[in-house]
């Protein structure tokens, strides 16, 4: 990838960007996103498989109420933050058609960040 246009006409690193992260840093890479859309996730997933990238997808989930709630109480964004809220009927959608099946849920409805983290470290150290 290194001398090509790597740029997405739609704003998305193409899967080359992250082989070239990978060849200089070594290691695992983290990508904290989120992505609602299954085209979206098959594109990433495919460009990863391509380059024998190892995944493992993790979804943080938690029910609506506790959502609800996290998001009124958000200091970051702001109380009740539109961008947040526009997302939590797209998430439902995506979590019953495709989104659950093709990743390791995390149910965070009662976990601390710390504990959430913590699940996730142990299940990739397994």
């Amino acid at each position: 990838m290194h001398g090509r246009n790597t740029h997405d006409p739609r704003g998305r690193p193409p899967a080359g960007s992250w082989v070239c992260v990978l060849d200089y840093t070594g290691g695992a890479l983290v990508m904290p996103m989120t992505v609602l859309v299954e085209q979206y996730w098959r594109e990433i997933s495919s460009g990863l498989a391509q380059h024998a990238i190892p995944v493992r997808h993790f979804v943080l989930h938690a029910d609506q109420d506790t959502l609800r709630a996290r998001i009124a109480g958000d200091t970051v964004l702001g109380p009740n933050s539109p961008f947040r809220l526009q997302y939590l009927e797209p998430y439902a959608e995506a979590a019953r058609t495709w989104l659950h099946a093709e990743a390791e849920v995390v149910d965070t409805t009662h976990l601390t960040p710390a504990q959430a983290a913590l699940q996730i470290a142990e299940a990739v150290k397994s």
